[in-house]
């Protein structure tokens, strides 16, 4: 029997999960800088806000790539 091809993956799917990725990267990015607020008594939350922000410029990074991996995909 042969098997047929896979298809590749909607593109609708693939840029929902993008933004899906983005979202947990920022909030799992939140969330650490919380914990390293409450382990070193840090009452200004400077390491929620760097973490945060490294988060959100991770993210971005990430997605920017993605696109770009999409559009090679879909040229001849």
């Amino acid at each position: 029997m042969t098997q047929k091809p896979k298809k590749p993956l909607n593109k609708f799917i693939r840029f929902t999960s993008i933004g899906l990725q983005m979202g947990l990267t920022i909030y799992l990015g939140s969330k650490l800088g919380e914990w390293l607020d409450v382990k070193f008594n840090n009452q200004d939350q400077l390491y929620y806000k760097i973490v945060s922000l490294i988060a959100i410029f991770i993210a971005i990074a990430s997605v920017i790539y993605q696109v770009i991996q999409i559009t090679k995909d879909k040229s001849p």
